[in-house]
């Protein structure tokens, strides 16, 4: 039979009966259809689509972005079962449809489309496997050998839920500063309590009760709002949040999302086979091509603002928690001193001076577990921002500058090519969405910086931590002297203690200060005024920059 089909090509002598012979044959044990064989052997596509029209009697179609079928017929059908059986619908109406097949002989496909469809008559046309498989493709948004994944709704869907999740983590920010200031608050109010009760213990009760009193109430005061702030960002600073990212791998692989709901799971898919090919020919895809592979890159940049955001989020937890340590050093700190105060060392208030110094061990070790994520995760992401700094942006892959360019053929390749079926409204869709890539990709840039900008804070954090334990064992081994040996080493135990947050605080804030130096990036226009996509490459006007 399928020399039969392709007896035209013997007729016209561009194959001999015994090469037609070969081809088929070949084609049964390749598992590939004698179509793709013919053309592999030069035999011109043309030719092989009239011998399909003349041997089934229809006509045939080729493989162009413009072979659409309607959004609503496309939703209800399966791609993978179109792929399958090599059909694929133009239109169906309540008794009749237009479909595109390779095989309109085929019984079981026939079938195939009347129960999919709901219809009784079938208009044929007739298409290559490659060019049907292309079409059903580029229905479904996807470029050729991509997973449905790959589409442009469904990577929109991607990148909502990681907004979704950069929101989230932004609220935790909120309530993790508020937490922050309610602990300023409680310090301040511990620091009244404090000036009451030494007061008290020293003059007792005399003309400066009411002043006594009334510190001891605005501290009581202030430390219970201060507590009423703090608590709710503790129970946020609680949550698990997983900083966990994939790898982008520059239009190869695609980033998929599973179970979406309240927690919605990233993974990537396996390497895409030639996508790396087709990404490289850049300057040799159509329009829609080209805006599906910048719908990908914008995904993979949304997730590692997420992943960014993310790690910031872990700092500004670890930046509560150092709070939450000053606070529990400043009652070690007025603890100590009031048990080692002569005046004070016996007596009721003992069990005071004692609870303080407990309450202020506990909160401390609380807030040196807070501390330790949130170290890991800012060594983590400035290793992350090191390296997307290392990347080539979207801008120099289109539009490489000359030091990128190795030769003519290159500079030639890098600017995309213009025909007349390509109009303004074309090019004015897939440049906006270059320009979208393009302020996606800004996003990016600020928010490395405003992630640099984190971990210097978290280093200045580190910093004023190491002050107060340096501090707290500075004044006690000021006041109290050496006398006692054992307080002397725990004095100078302190100090030291303080001296390596500040030298860690300063190993954080240093590096991070030099990167905030290197990105001014504090202007408030963000659109690209030129080129004008509206208008072909050719017509586009130059701009000089200067290197200010």
């Amino acid at each position: 039979m399928s020399k039969e089909k392709f007896s035209r090509l013997i007729i016209k002598g561009i194959l001999s009966e015994e090469e037609l012979g070969s081809t088929i044959s070949g084609s049964i044990t390749s598992d590939k259809y004698p179509e793709e064989l013919l053309i592999e052997k030069g035999v011109p596509k043309h030719e092989v689509l009239f011998c399909l029209s003349g041997y089934y009697g229809f006509p045939f179609i080729e493989y162009d972005e413009n072979v659409t079928a309607p959004y609503l017929l496309v939703k209800r059908l399966d791609m993978e079962k179109l792929m399958q059986n090599l059909w694929f619908p133009l239109s169906a109406g309540q008794n009749k449809a237009e479909v595109i097949v390779h095989d309109p002989h085929n019984a079981s496909v026939i079938e195939d489309i009347k129960k999919t469809l709901g219809v009784e008559e079938i208009s044929f046309l007739i298409a290559l496997p490659s060019d049907l498989i292309k079409i059903i493709e580029n229905n479904y948004d996807l470029n050729p050998g991509f997973p449905r994944s790959a589409g442009r709704t469904p990577l929109a869907l991607v990148r909502t839920f990681l907004a979704e999740r950069r929101s989230k983590l932004s609220c935790y920010r909120t309530s993790l500063a508020k937490g922050r200031t309610g602990l300023a608050f409680l310090r301040t109010g511990i620091s009244f309590v404090t000036i009451a009760v030494v007061l008290f213990r020293i003059f007792g009760f005399g003309y400066l009760t009411i002043l006594e009193t009334a510190f001891l109430i605005a501290g009581v005061v202030m430390s219970y709002d201060g507590l009423i702030w703090y608590l709710p960002g503790r129970k946020t600073g609680s949550k698990k949040v997983d900083c966990s990212s994939t790898e982008p791998t520059g239009g190869t692989t695609i980033l998929e999302i599973s179970n979406p709901g309240n927690y919605p799971c990233f993974k990537r898919s396996a390497i895409i086979r030639g996508a790396e090919e087709l990404y490289n020919d850049w300057s040799n895809l159509s329009p829609v091509m080209r805006r599906r592979f910048l719908a990908s890159d914008r995904t993979d940049l949304a997730e590692e603002r997420t992943t960014l955001a993310c790690h910031r989020t872990v700092m500004a937890r670890a930046r509560t928690g150092l709070a939450f340590t000053r606070t529990g050093i400043a009652f070690i700190g007025i603890g100590i001193a009031l048990l080692r105060l002569k005046e004070f060392r016996t007596g009721p208030w003992t069990v005071f001076d004692v609870a303080l110094i407990l309450i202020g061990v506990l909160m401390a070790l609380e807030g040196f577990y807070w501390y330790l994520p949130g170290r890991s995760s800012g060594i983590e992401c400035f290793e992350l921002v090191k390296k997307a700094s290392d990347k080539k942006n979207i801008w120099d892959f289109v539009f490489p500058p000359e030091h990128y360019r190795l030769n003519l053929e290159d500079i030639r390749g890098s600017v995309p090519p213009v025909k007349q079926s390509h109009s303004p409204g074309i090019w004015a869709t897939t440049g906006l969405a270059l320009e979208r890539t393009v302020l996606a990709e800004r996003r990016n840039v600020m928010a490395r910086l405003r992630t640099v900008m984190a971990r210097s804070r978290t280093g200045m954090s580190f910093i004023r931590t190491g002050m107060s334990i340096s501090s707290v064992g500075m004044g006690l081994l000021v006041y109290f002297g050496t006398g006692s040996v054992s307080w002397t080493v725990f004095d100078i135990l302190l100090i030291l203690a303080g001296l390596l947050f500040i030298a860690d605080g300063l190993y954080w804030h240093l590096p991070a200060e030099k990167i905030r130096k290197q990105f001014p990036y504090c202007f408030g226009e963000m659109e690209i005024m030129i080129p004008d996509y509206g208008k072909p490459v050719r017509s586009w006007k130059k701009i000089v920059f200067s290197h200010d």
